[in-house]
């Protein structure tokens, strides 16, 4: 049988949580089972833009046939004006603002919806919900349609266009069940078939180096943030608590962010900005932290709280965040914070003491063992797509962001 994935952006190159979900889940069913397996997706890398930067065509990624196709335009000043007067209260918005706002947030792909309302796919699989590509290729797929929403609770999420999109879903896949509980209570869509999945998480791929080495600090200890460096991640908050905390603690404490910078990077003396780096320098820097931090409120599952834990290393996530906190209390694997004094009071408490760490770790690293293990996501995702498939496809009632295709026609785009 085959499975499409269909996807914004897609690449090792994209740092991203949903579109590297995407990669890994697409790369893990070619090689352990026996679908085909493929990727539609657009030639653009960069979500802030939508230019296309990489070739059309079609290449062949880990067995993964990969087929991008060109966006028809970048992103538009207009977008961040009606981004700035929706957020303010999306459920008010009315259908054609809130589907205004999705086609302008994008990327608009025609070609790449052309090629789902083509596609011989036993079931296609969008990956994540915010974006116009998933809406159009919802309404436009023969064969049945998965929706990985990777949601969080965020303005867009309450935008009509998403819900009558939904209507058409044939099965959902949850990172965590605070994400279905999200769902059910925005959409109620508890009569589509579904499945909280997760994800896998990888074996540590270091080298055994020290991480204080590898980001100059010698032997320091530091905490770590691991991920893109985000406004909306939550890096501003983190890297102004860690300066007030030292202003209040002076000592060696160090604190690193590693992975591609976003926005303006934090500067201090007592912080690190790494931008990206390999897989082993991310492992071994992950490995030598005393406590991995996850400042982001919107998450639908961070990943890097479970490699953190793969390698016994304790975390302090925002409260504020469902899914990671959902983690924490199955996993007791680490703190969390919800205002600076708690944040203070947590770093003060995890920097100090050793034995404390190392039960937080442990208690993460069996977690991780028991759930989110590749072979047993991989089964369980196989299964549940085979299930849809033998379901069917419901009638479309949507006729997402563009003309409907027919018999192959192409689409125009709307003005």
């Amino acid at each position: 049988m085959k499975l499409a994935f269909v996807t914004p952006r897609y690449g090792p190159e994209v740092i991203g949580g949903a579109e590297t979900a995407a990669r890994m889940l697409a790369e893990r069913m070619r090689a352990s089972t026996d679908w085909d397996v493929e990727i539609l997706t657009s030639c653009a890398l960069d979500h802030l833009t939508w230019e296309n930067t990489e070739p059309p065509g079609e290449s062949v990624h880990y067995g993964v046939v990969v087929r991008r196709f060109p966006t028809a335009a970048r992103r538009l000043l207009e977008y961040f004006e009606l981004d700035g007067k929706l957020r303010v209260a999306p459920g008010s918005a009315t259908l054609e603002e809130s589907r205004r706002w999705v086609a302008l947030n994008g990327p608009s792909c025609p070609g790449l919806v052309e090629a789902v309302a083509a596609s011989d796919a036993d079931v296609i699989a969008c990956y994540p919900y915010l974006f116009a590509t998933t809406v159009d290729a919802i309404a436009v797929a023969r064969a049945p349609v998965v929706l990985h929403p990777a949601a969080h609770d965020e303005p867009a999420l309450y935008l009509r266009a998403f819900r009558q999109s939904f209507r058409d879903l044939d099965g959902l896949v949850y990172h965590t069940q605070a994400e279905r509980a999200l769902m059910e209570d925005v959409f109620r869509v508890g009569a589509t078939p579904q499945i909280v999945l997760g994800l896998g998480v990888d074996e540590p791929a270091g080298t055994g180096r020290k991480g204080g080495e590898l980001l100059g600090l010698g032997d320091r200890p530091y905490l770590c943030y691991l991920g893109r460096v985000d406004e909306h991640k939550g890096c501003g908050m983190l890297a102004e608590y860690f300066v007030h905390y030292k202003q209040r603690h002076p000592g060696d404490l160090a604190l690193a962010f590693v992975g591609p910078v976003s926005d303006r990077s934090p500067d201090h003396p007592d912080i690190v900005v790494t931008g990206t780096v390999s897989e082993a320098d991310k492992w071994d820097i992950l490995a030598g932290a005393d406590v991995m931090v996850s400042p982001s409120a919107y998450e639908s599952f961070s990943l890097v709280l479970l490699e953190a834990w793969t390698l016994g290393v304790p975390v302090l996530v925002n409260a504020s965040c469902a899914a990671t906190m959902e983690h924490c209390r199955r996993s007791d694997g680490g703190l969390s914070f919800d205002s600076y004094r708690s944040f203070e009071a947590s770093v003060a408490r995890l920097t100090a003491d050793a034995t404390l760490r190392s039960r937080l770790g442990e208690a993460g690293r069996k977690y991780t063992g028991r759930h989110y293990r590749w072979p047993a996501i991989i089964e369980r995702y196989d299964a549940f797509l085979r299930s849809v498939v033998t379901r069917g496809a419901r009638p479309r009632l949507s006729t997402g962001l563009l003309p409907e295709v027919v018999d192959g026609a192409a689409y125009e785009r709307r003005g």
